[in-house]
């Protein structure tokens, strides 16, 4: 499939991955949250994902973000970071989360990092948060800085192609468009979606419209109570919700198709269907 942009989708052979998305309550302590993790990844193994992804803010959740998290950052090859490698390779697994990175020694601000790591604990994707959540009362660059507009950030499994966003990313749709429109079949996104009235509605509504217009399965972890709203789910390119979890920690899992996602979207090209492109001054597609 040849997209408008120029960039092509190469044709993808049958193949099933699984995954699950986690749902926890980190609090300030990373080791303990990282512990926590730990068995949530090993449930999620044992249920034969290979892809595990973890919420937002994994490593350090607060309800609203002070000098605190500055406090607490870490560099990439930190001990949260590097925990999480040996999650990846003690389970097997490729292990997406959020943590707070430092990015550079005396940094007075933070950045909103999602890691990758894959089986062999080597890190294959870092993503910084690109739209912080200055809204519904909050000031996440206050202490956060945005993540630079980059190409989109993705990384394979088995051919499988899967793109990170983070949180409130969700409400801006041309960032997820540019996602599938570098070849994601698969839309990452961990979250700490704070909640409040018609929050968790706005949430399932936005999570299945990224599906259903870029054609992608969709991934979100999110935290649970208190400081998150739940609700994390597996959505499929149709729109239709594999798999859910409520208010409470958990693990939801389901398994990407590329054979139903080629039936999607023989009968949505909507990707290559589209006239406009998106485009900026840095990160251009």
């Amino acid at each position: 499939m040849q997209l408008r942009d120029g960039s092509a989708h190469q044709e993808l052979q049958p193949v099933t991955v699984g995954i699950a998305v986690v749902q926890f309550a980190p609090g300030t302590d990373p080791e303990t949250n990282l512990s926590t993790l730990r068995e949530h990844v090993r449930t999620a193994a044992a249920a034969g994902a290979r892809v595990v992804l973890a919420p937002e803010y994994s490593m350090f959740a607060v309800t609203r973000l002070d000098e605190r998290v500055v406090a607490i950052a870490q560099p990439l090859d930190g001990p949260f970071t590097s925990g999480l490698a040996a999650l990846a390779a003690e389970f097997g697994v490729f292990l997406v989360a959020g943590v707070v990175e430092l990015p550079s020694p005396g940094a007075t601000r933070i950045s909103n990092t999602l890691v990758a790591h894959g089986p062999d604990g080597a890190r294959v994707a870092v993503y910084r948060k690109v739209h912080l959540y200055d809204a519904f009362g909050h000031l996440e660059s206050d202490v956060v800085e945005a993540g630079p507009l980059v190409a989109p950030v993705t990384f394979a499994v088995d051919g499988v192609v899967f793109g990170m966003q983070t949180c409130f990313d969700l409400r801006f749709p041309e960032g997820c468009r540019r996602v599938a429109a570098a070849g994601a079949h698969v839309l990452l996104l961990p979250a700490q979606w704070i909640p409040g009235p018609a929050k968790v509605d706005q949430w399932t509504t936005l999570l299945r419209a990224r599906a259903i217009e870029n054609t992608v399965y969709v991934a979100a972890a999110d935290q649970c109570a208190p400081r998150g709203a739940g609700s994390s789910m597996i959505i499929d390119p149709a729109g239709t919700v594999l798999a859910e979890l409520g208010d409470e920690p958990g693990v939801a899992s389901a398994t990407v198709d590329t054979a139903h996602l080629a039936r999607v979207r023989t009968a949505n090209p909507s990707l290559s269907l589209r006239r406009f492109t998106i485009s900026e001054a840095s990160g251009a597609e």
